[in-house]
């Protein structure tokens, strides 16, 4: 952006160039998520030459990045986008499509913000933002992004794995306890080991969820690699 300088009286003075810098951590999330076969746009009120110049540099398909957008262009953006996934899970007849996020951190953002299946606010973003997310990133670090996709994949698992355990449990225990065993071969549970084999179920996946807290993200394995090999590497959020 080209900011001239005016003195009263001697006129036009100087110009001044001032150009944001890409996030440090930029180039390696759009990698990551890349590598996850996530598609990566950039919707950008900037000009279009500085979008395109930040898309080469982080990665990004230069034909996915769009500058010069208005709040409206991008929440009709997110909107085509939607329709997009509808009709190509249509045309592979699923019955669900793939989903749609946004990252911002402006109050321009806030209405895709909005619209997106999921919107992600940056912590230093305005309160605009984090208003209409539904995730804020309390680091304020773009690699944060690819954390919470892995922290997310990796709560959907436990969730299956507690509710396959629970049934497996139930399936199994509940005609115990009823009886169902006693006249074909005399066995049946008593109503203190039953109770204790419900205690133990709930410790049971209780413990297994708590083991999120071992999870281990591809950022901390990329910033080990970085520092076995003296590289600097930005500090992991806790």
């Amino acid at each position: 952006s080209a900011v001239w300088v005016g003195v009263q009286g001697a006129g036009l003075v100087g110009c001044v160039s001032a150009r944001d810098s890409l996030r440090p951590d930029a180039a390696d999330t759009v990698k990551r998520l890349r590598d996850r076969g996530i598609s990566v746009h950039i919707l950008s009120g900037d000009d279009p030459a500085v979008v395109a110049r930040v898309a080469a540099q982080a990665g990004v398909d230069p034909a996915l990045a769009r500058g010069g957008l208005s709040p409206r262009d991008k929440l009709d953006a997110i909107e085509a986008l939607k329709r997009q996934l509808g009709a190509a899970a249509g045309e592979a007849g699923s019955k669900e499509r793939g989903g749609v996020a946004m990252v911002g951190d402006g109050v321009n953002d806030a209405p895709a913000l909005a619209a997106a299946d999921v919107g992600i606010a940056l912590k230093g973003g305005l309160d605009a933002a984090g208003e209409a997310s539904q995730v804020v990133l309390m680091g304020d670090r773009l690699h944060q992004v690819v954390d919470a996709l892995e922290l997310g994949s990796a709560t959907l698992g436990k969730i299956k794995a507690n509710l396959a355990w629970a049934l497996a449990y139930n399936v199994v225990g509940i005609p115990l306890a009823a009886g169902a065993l006693l006249p074909v071969a005399g066995v049946a549970l008593n109503p203190s080991a039953a109770a204790a084999m419900m205690a133990f179920s709930s410790v049971a996946v209780v413990s297994n969820s708590l083991l999120l807290r071992a999870t281990r993200f591809s950022t901390d394995t990329a910033s080990a690699g970085s520092a076995r090999t003296g590289s600097t590497a930005a500090p992991q959020p806790q």
